[in-house]
């Protein structure tokens, strides 16, 4: 049985400043000494990296499609292990969810598997009295969730904060703080730099932060909402650990600690932060890759891990380290495993937009107006590192550029009413779905074994020959994806 103070913050839909308001908790609370941690919910990795930055600790996804409800409480107690309180944002309204599905995988269902205490952030911006309404519809629709109290946002004066504090006390609803139209100013960066101004330790992401613990400092009851957030009761269950799971298959005897290279920056990676936990467990020394700094591989990299949160925004930054794309190339051609999620697909293809990329996978690669969302129920169509053929995972999509083709001749993945998608090509497995490595910990397990393993020889032969050739190198065969 473990306790951990917490609360869930949701709101009636988007666009009530949720998200300041939660980044604005951490940071007011880890300035004043209290060791906090920050919890999003969805598959969200800016939200996430945003609320670790303010927490000082990684922001970590809850998805219950993702990961399974059953891993939500344990892997909660697990990010939040010694901290004094565990803010969970909210995604949409609080009864929403992406698929539909809102009995399992609302922000209400993950507070309820949680039992957590649920803060409503409120637009108050053109209500009155309706706002009593308002909540109380909110709390009477399902009698089992804990909705604890609000936060009141864009408030226009005294006199309407009091009418607003009168009608919710009518109601009983405690009312947490009560900010003023201009006391949450649009101040992070934009969404279109993604991950990258909290991985880069940039000084805009940081004032960002501190501006909004500030705002949060000078409205919000923090006292009363600790109290609220210490009152959530215990969990019965074990904090989730990467190490029962991903103890096989082991590393080859006396093989040592293979290093793998993680894609990322000073900040963080792209990667979910249990990805980084499961490599280390399952036997993995772990460094960090700066795709946009660093011209060469660490010394004695084995194998390679591009997450999902790589921006495709940044593809020109990409290409120009010319350098790094040869050696990423050359890794692949041993057959050293490279493993790459979401936008790292795009880093491997031949060219994206007229930029030369890596050129290990024959394809090439286009950003188009559309944007391709949604949760995949995904069959292995290949042996790889990451799956053996016929095994099922769950993933997650969100990407605007598409490939020509849409996968090799191995692809990684199908699912139904799609054709098959991704590559898989010696050591490579390169697909646009983003799993949850905590929900299949034994995608560490065999990556890090295939990384301590000595590589195979590699025959002749032209459906094995080596990638397509970044500038400045002469391919002899065709790359992974090409005809024979």
């Amino acid at each position: 049985m473990t306790v951990v103070p917490r609360l869930v913050l949701s709101a009636p839909s988007s666009g009530h400043g949720k998200n300041a308001l939660a980044i604005g908790i951490l940071a007011a609370l880890a300035d004043r000494g209290l060791d906090v941690a920050g919890f999003k919910i969805g598959p969200d990795p800016v939200d996430a990296a945003y609320l670790g930055l303010a927490a000082g600790r990684p922001g970590r996804s809850l998805d219950p499609r993702l990961m399974g409800t059953g891993r939500l409480a344990p892997l909660l107690l697990h990010g939040a292990a010694d901290t004094g309180l565990a803010v969970v944002q909210g995604s949409m309204g609080l009864y929403d969810s992406l698929t539909g599905r809102c009995e399992t995988e609302s922000t209400a269902a993950v507070a309820t598997a949680l039992r957590s205490p649920v803060v409503l952030v409120v637009d108050v911006a053109a209500m009155g009295q309706s706002v009593a309404a308002l909540v109380h519809g909110f709390r009477a629709y399902d009698e089992q969730l804990w909705i604890g109290g609000v936060i009141l946002n864009r408030v226009a004066s005294a006199r309407h904060e009091t009418l607003l504090r009168e009608a919710l006390d009518d109601i009983g609803v405690p009312v947490y703080g009560a900010l003023r139209r201009q006391d949450l100013p649009a101040v992070l960066p934009s969404r279109r730099h993604g991950v990258m101004p909290v991985l880069e330790n940039g000084g805009e992401a940081a004032r960002a932060v501190r501006r909004l613990g500030e705002a949060v400092a000078a409205t919000v009851d923090l006292e009363r909402l600790l109290g609220l957030a210490r009152s959530a009761p215990e969990l019965a269950v074990p904090p989730w650990s990467p190490h029962p799971e991903a103890a096989a298959p082991p590393v080859p005897a006396g093989a040592g600690r293979p290093l793998v290279a993680v894609a990322g920056g000073p900040g963080g990676s792209f990667s979910h932060a249990e990805a980084v936990e499961l490599l280390r467990a399952a036997g993995a020394d772990v460094v960090t890759l700066d795709p946009f700094v660093d011209e060469v591989l660490p010394v004695g990299t084995r194998a390679l891990v591009v997450g999902g949160a790589l921006p495709e925004s940044y593809a020109e930054q990409l290409s120009a380290n010319r350098r790094l794309c040869i050696a990423v190339a050359e890794l692949a051609r041993i057959g050293r495993p490279v493993v790459t999620e979401g936008a790292g697909l795009l880093w491997l293809a031949r060219e994206l937009d007229g930029l030369p990329m890596c050129g290990v996978l024959d394809a090439i690669g286009s950003i188009r107006d559309g944007l391709v969302v949604g949760y995949r129920e995904a069959t292995a169509q290949s042996d790889s590192v990451v799956a053996t053929r016929g095994e099922v995972v769950t993933g997650h999509k969100d990407h605007r550029a598409v490939l020509n083709p849409r996968g090799g001749p191995r692809p990684a993945w199908s699912w139904p009413g799609g054709a098959a998608e991704g590559f898989v090509w010696r050591g490579v497995h390169a697909s646009q779905l983003v799993p949850h490595w905590a929900a299949y910990p034994r995608i560490a397990a065999r990556l890090v074994a295939a990384a301590a393993a000595e590589p195979a020889a590699i025959p002749a032969g032209p459906d094995l020959g080596v990638p397509v050739a970044p500038a400045g190198v002469v391919a002899a065969e065709p790359a992974a994806g090409a005809p024979a």
